[in-house]
């Protein structure tokens, strides 16, 4: 494809800010944004300096200039606007989840490998450049025989009982909030990194706020008085794992843990070697061996060519999410080019994350440990 990648940003939330900056640092080329309506869309556009070309999504489907379509809008919407995306030939990249059903992901996914298009999911945690780092390590077998997997993903925009979001609402999130939202990208990471499978679960579910404020747009918001609705979506989770090698791991999720604001941590533990890494203090990760550990800086000049190739600043000057973000988004563009770059998370990483979500709200049900479902879409990508 000549020339920059035409994109549309489609919502206008926290993470579509995140995407146009993404577009921006990956060489793509802004051509609108979308919003619930024309006039919140040409006042974002104008915030954001963006073209205000496209008052609606239809507007952008006829567009015959546009190649990517980013969607970040609210997870039950995602499904139709991937849908049609495609149909009118566009590639996608769609916030997490992809659908909020396995069987519609899948669905997703197979349209985007019939037409020959672009579907990435930002599993964006697998951007980290000492995330590339460990998993080159396991794949030199530095680790041996994996003993034990163990972390969790702890945030607390959740914990004031006036908290709310459309998120909590499962007509408009999904049936899963917690886990569905965070613990799901700690399995693709854990699974992608560690080259496993996780083949059962038993979680247990557990909401700690019984009400919240009613009705909201927004990802992020509190109020005070007004009607309060029954909370229908879980704030913490703990799942128990197993993968299909019959190593164990345990997963901690939660929305309410005071002063965590995004810390995804998980360690690997092998036979010969460990493994640290916690999404906050991503430039650092731990070592662990039997006659010692020691602490792994990023470094441009050391390490594995994954890490080489995504360390964007000197050793020193800290990266972090952002970075990610743009990382990934370039590796998307490239694949819109033709290329296969390492590590992309695609439809069928969507599909595979439903499928573990969907386990896992059985499994809470069912109180009883519960099979992953496995779907042969698109190629394996955990080696």
């Amino acid at each position: 494809m000549p020339g920059s990648i035409r994109a549309v940003v489609v919502g206008t939330g926290m993470i579509g800010a995140v995407h146009v900056a993404a577009v921006r640092a990956a060489g793509g080329e802004l051509a609108g944004v979308v919003a619930s309506t024309p006039e919140r869309g040409a006042q974002v556009a104008k915030a954001w300096h963006v073209p205000a070309r496209h008052p609606d999504f239809e507007s952008v489907l006829a567009d015959d200039g546009v190649d990517v379509v980013h969607v970040c809008t609210p997870n039950a919407l995602h499904v139709r606007q991937v849908e049609a995306a495609l149909a009118a030939g566009k590639h996608v990249i769609c916030e997490k989840p992809l659908a909020t059903s396995a069987a519609e992901a899948e669905r997703l996914t197979r349209r985007a490998e019939e037409a020959g298009l672009m579907l990435a999911v930002p599993f964006v945690y697998r951007y980290h450049p000492l995330v590339r780092e460990i998993r080159e390590r396991r794949l030199r077998g530095e680790f041996g025989a994996w003993q034990l997997i163990h972390g969790s993903y702890l945030q607390d925009w959740m914990l004031s009982e006036n908290a709310m979001s459309w998120r909590v609402d499962p007509a408009v999130g999904g049936p899963s909030r917690a886990f569905a939202d965070i613990g799901s990208h700690w399995c693709d990471l854990v699974e992608w990194v560690a080259g496993v499978r996780f083949t059962e679960v038993s979680a247990r579910l557990g909401t700690t706020v019984a009400t919240r404020p009613a009705g909201t747009d927004t990802s992020f918001s509190t109020a005070v008085g007004g009607p309060r609705v029954e909370v229908r979506t879980e704030d913490v989770a703990t799942v128990l794992l197993r993968t299909g090698d019959g190593v164990l791991g345990t997963l901690t999720v939660s929305q309410v843990s005071a002063g965590r604001k995004n810390r995804l941590w998980f360690e690997l533990d092998g036979s010969a070697a460990s493994a640290v890494f916690d999404q906050e203090n991503p430039e650092t990760v731990w070592l662990g061996a039997p006659d010692g550990a020691r602490v792994l800086f990023r470094d441009p000049n050391h390490g594995s060519p994954e890490q080489r190739r995504l360390s964007r600043l000197p050793a020193g000057h800290a990266q972090g999410y952002a970075d990610c973000f743009s990382s990934f988004v370039a590796d998307a563009y490239a694949a819109v080019r033709g290329a296969t770059p390492d590590g992309l998370p695609t439809g069928a990483d969507g599909v595979r994350s439903a499928h573990i979500v969907e386990a896992a709200l059985s499994s809470a049900a069912s109180l009883a440990w519960t099979d992953v479902t496995t779907t042969r879409v698109g190629p394996e990508v955990t080696a």
